[in-house]
Order: C-alpha cells, then sequence, then structure tokens
C-alpha cells in the first residue's frame, strides 16, 4: 500500500511541475505549421498598434498600416499646404472701381503717393502708388491694399474733403471758344484737355478728358448729340463704351476704364475718353440729344 501511495504522490507532484512550467495558459500554435507542439518560446509581444483616439489629435482620422507603426493623422487633419500663414485678403485691388478706391486715392494723393484727381477706378497708376506707400512703410509690395496697409494709411493721412474726393479736374480749364457761350454745350478743349459741360456760358461741371491718337484723331468742330447709350460696345474694336454720347458718326464722348487706369499713356480710337466714371454717369443724365458738342483747341 505504501508502494502504490508513493507511486500516486510522485505523479501528483510531476503534474504539477509541468503545469507550473506551462504558465496555466494555453499556448499559440507554432508557425512552424499545423500539428507543432507548444512552443518552447517565450511569448512574442503584441504588435498591435495604439488606437488612433490615444495617439492623435481630436477630430484627426487615422490611416491603417501594416508595418507594426503608429498610425499617422490624415491630411484632412494637416494644418493646410505647409507653406504658412495664408496671404492677407485685398480689400482692393487691380480693376476694382468703388468710392473707397476714390477714398484710397484721395488719401494717396495727400501723402503725395498720387498725382491726379481721383476716379474710383483701381488700375496700374494707383497700384504703383500702393506699392511705393508700402516700401515706405516696411510692408510688402503687393500693389494691392490688405487690412494693414488701410489701417497704414488710415493713421498716416486726414478724411478727404468732398473737393479732395471729387475735384472739378485735374487740368485747368481753359477760357471756352465763343462757340460754348450760349445753350447747352459739351465743351471739349484739345489744349487743356477738358471737357466743361455749360448752360448760356456757366460750366456745371468739368472733367479730364482723353483724344485719338495721331492715326485715329477725333475731329475738330461744332456738332450736336445724334445719340446716347448708358451700355454700348464697340462693333469695331469690341471694347466697353459706358455712358456714350454719339457726336460725329462712331465717335463719342464715354468713360474709358483703360484711361482710368493708365491715363495720358495710352489714347483713345477718336473718341473723347472720361476716366472718372461717376461724374460722367451723373453728365450722361443731364446730357439731351440734339445739345450740342464743340471740339476746339
Amino acid at each position: 500500500m505504501k508502494r502504490t501511495t508513493s507511486v500516486i504522490r510522485r505523479a501528483v507532484l510531476a503534474a504539477a511541475a509541468v503545469a507550473l512550467a506551462a504558465g496555466c495558459t494555453a499556448q499559440a500554435a507554432d508557425p512552424g505549421g499545423p500539428g507543432a507542439g507548444p512552443s518552447s518560446k517565450a511569448p512574442r509581444p503584441s504588435t498591435t498598434a495604439p488606437s488612433a483616439t490615444a495617439s492623435t489629435a481630436p477630430g484627426a482620422t487615422a490611416t491603417p498600416t501594416t508595418d507594426g507603426k503608429p498610425p499617422s493623422p490624415s491630411a484632412s487633419a494637416s494644418t493646410g499646404t505647409g507653406t504658412g500663414s495664408p496671404a492677407a485678403e485685398a480689400l482692393m485691388k487691380d480693376g476694382d472701381e468703388t468710392e473707397q478706391v476714390r477714398e484710397l486715392q484721395a488719401r494717396l494723393r495727400q501723402l503725395g503717393y498720387f498725382d491726379r484727381a481721383p476716379t474710383g477706378f483701381y488700375g496700374t497708376m494707383t497700384a504703383g502708388s500702393v506699392k511705393a506707400f508700402q516700401k515706405k512703410q516696411g510692408l510688402p509690395r503687393t500693389g494691392s491694399v490688405d487690412g494693414t496697409t488701410w489701417e497704414r494709411l488710415l493713421a498716416a493721412s486726414r478724411k478727404p474733403t468732398a473737393d479732395e474726393l471729387k475735384p472739378s479736374t485735374t487740368n485747368k480749364l481753359d477760357t471756352p471758344d465763343a462757340r460754348c457761350m450760349t445753350g447747352r454745350v459739351l465743351c471739349i478743349s484739345k489744349e487743356s484737355r477738358t471737357l466743361a459741360w455749360m448752360i448760356d456760358g456757366r460750366v456745371v461741371s468739368s472733367m479730364d478728358v482723353r483724344f485719338g491718337s495721331e492715326n485715329t484723331p477725333t475731329r475738330e468742330g461744332t456738332f450736336s448729340v445724334g445719340w446716347k447709350a448708358r451700355k454700348w460696345t464697340s462693333t469695331i474694336y469690341h471694347t466697353p463704351m459706358p455712358y456714350a454720347m454719339f457726336f460725329s458718326g462712331g465717335q463719342a464722348v464715354h468713360y474709358s476704364s483703360d484711361f482710368a487706369a493708365r491715363g495720358y499713356n495710352g489714347a483713345s480710337h477718336g473718341c473723347v475718353n472720361v476716366r472718372d466714371r461717376a461724374k460722367l454717369s451723373a453728365l450722361f443724365d443731364q446730357v439731351k440729344v440734339g445739345d450740342k458738342v464743340v471740339v476746339h483747341w
């Protein structure tokens, strides 16, 4: 009996030793293939990546990986294109035509950066003046007006007066031609490059004008307004001719954005160009078909 009990005791101790060696856990199948016995190697560390919520910023989406590396945030969670902060938004830029542009030009003129009457049109001359101001202020020379440029200009200048915003003309009027002294007349001088709207010898309003080139000159003489068109496009040159008042064939008094932008660096194809849209708009409403037009030196 003692021998049998001893055998049973040894069997129990052996089983306990095996259980302690195995850690009392089930083992994964060895990668050697099906049917292989328990691996004698230590358990491998887990390669499961940390959850995206623990490794990425709030709102970022994680891109799964297969190499055991932590997932990286998707491009949608990035901070833009990587080129730094976006450029400041332009409040005024080339091609704009507003009353704020007129104020911009008047303020620049106060400081000596703009050498003509404000027109309200933002062209190459205005952009050049803005660049000069930006250079003086140590700002990026963009030629457009952003918030910083506008604030600097407001601080350096004063609020323009009504006469500064809409002066009678940049060019000084000369003595009216005798033919302009009676009736309702668009009195246009090639000498002073001005148009004076006159009624019975009194100047009601005036504005700068530009004429045709040597190849396409503006005709001189006494004419009358044959017809008007608030919106018109040249059928020959396919260019806009707003507030057109035709007086001699295809020649007309009309607004020119090119004149507003480039001044006297350009020329018309024979028409009388006006660069102040607001003033010409007011004149257009006053002039009637049949009113006299005098173009003279």
